[in-house]
């Protein structure tokens, strides 16, 4: 997935309204409000004085003329901020069969309704194996070593992914959590049970229900964002963990 036009660096003033930031563009000097497509935490990734990467727009239709797209990490490592990339990154994979433990599957699917009012982000289908209904989750959270967590906040509609795949399994699906880190500085993957109990217990019952949970890295730059190497997933009770 490459940004549709070239990032311009800044400093975070602050982030507020979760969808708002002031930003003062390193070149110009001129402080702006950028979009800033995420809703979540963003635990780590909105400090004062952070240096981060902007997208200019000229679409007449945009009340902001920048979204905000990276986060400039120390030792020259690099987060992903937008939550629409991931699917949009996945989406490119499972085309092009990138996803080993996917890769069976020529037919890729999205958006498609299944669950309680839910859409799945992919149904996968391939003759003679069992559909696949594949969720992906964005992950961006780092607080200890190399780890990479998932949630960085309370998910209630996460939950009910867990549960909604679960019965996907039950009727003799395949059901697949796959989970992007959108940053290169983790090697491997965990929950933060302390962040979202609730969670936690619902990932724990699905992984007993059968439902599979898969983790990939990413590779960014400045230039945009693409599917990375898979990373080991904590096996163990993730409740318990809390």
């Amino acid at each position: 997935m490459r940004f549709q036009t070239p990032l311009v660096p800044a400093r975070l003033l602050r982030r507020y309204k979760r969808f708002l930031a002031d930003v003062v563009l390193e070149d110009t000097g001129e402080q702006v409000v950028v979009h800033c497509p995420n809703p979540g935490s963003m635990m780590g990734l909105q400090d004062d004085g952070m240096r981060i990467w902007v997208e200019p727009n000229d679409d007449p239709r945009k009340k902001l003329k920048f979204g905000w797209r990276l986060a400039e990490l120390p030792g020259g490592h690099w987060a992903g901020i937008d939550t629409a990339v991931p699917n949009r990154v996945v989406r490119e994979a499972l085309e092009a069969r990138a996803i080993p433990a996917l890769a069976a599957y020529s037919q890729v699917r999205p958006e498609v309704r299944y669950g309680e009012g839910s859409r799945v982000d992919f149904l996968l289908n391939e003759p003679g194996l069992p559909d696949a209904w594949v969720e992906v989750k964005n992950v961006h959270l780092r607080r200890t070593d190399d780890w990479a967590e998932f949630p960085d906040s309370v998910t209630a509609r996460g939950a009910k992914h867990l549960r909604e795949l679960s019965r996907m399994v039950a009727s003799g699906d395949r059901a697949v959590m796959l989970y992007l880190v959108q940053r290169t500085d983790c090697a491997r993957f965990r929950l933060a049970g302390d962040l979202d109990p609730a969670y936690a217990a619902a990932f724990d019952a699905a992984r007993a229900a059968g439902v599979e949970a898969i983790c990939h890295g990413t590779v960014i730059d400045r230039a945009g964002v693409r599917i990375g190497e898979p990373l080991p997933v904590d096996t163990r009770p993730q409740a318990a963990e809390a």
